[in-house]
């Protein structure tokens, strides 16, 4: 098997998705596009030769000016069969902030997509419950985006009965 052989069977069956790919220190990771993503899920769980069983995390980036595509989602994903990680990266703009939900294939995802909302502002079509996780409700904005003002003043949640 070479050192790639999971970005060559991605980029066998989604190569029109693919817009980058690198492999560094055995570490393989795709850049896709923002579109069908569901699939690529699916294949990389299900079929026997990746059996990436564990999504291990999902978490985002904000490139606030320093790319085209403002925000990237990371998903970090692990086959307990092979012992073998990869990671996907989806790059999503800022007007259009966001990208398919996983719940339907990972249960777990849903806390990771909900967490992701809730710091960066990114939405996750489909997701059953997309609301704040760690903040509270009345909470404005979204405290990891890179513009996010350091000294801004929220309102206050009352005494809780």
């Amino acid at each position: 098997m070479s050192d790639t052989h999971i970005i060559d069977r991605v980029k066998e069956k989604f190569g029109s998705l693919v817009t980058d790919s690198h492999n560094f220190r055995g570490d393989q990771t795709v850049t896709v596009k923002n579109e069908s993503t569901i699939e690529l899920f699916k294949f990389l769980r299900d079929d026997p030769e990746m059996a990436f069983d564990f999504l291990m995390d999902l978490t985002a980036v904000d490139y606030l000016k320093k790319k085209a595509q403002r925000f990237e989602v990371v998903y970090h994903l692990y086959s307990t069969k092979n012992n073998s990680r990869f990671r996907v990266k989806i790059p999503v703009d800022e007007k259009d902030c966001q990208v398919e939900s996983l719940t339907s294939l990972w249960r777990t995802v849903n806390w990771y997509e909900r967490e992701v909302w809730d710091l960066y502002g990114i939405k996750f079509r489909g997701h059953p419950n997309l609301s704040r996780i760690l903040l509270y409700e009345g909470f404005k904005g979204h405290p990891l985006r890179k513009d996010y003002p350091i000294n801004k003043r929220q309102p206050l949640i009352g005494p809780l009965n």
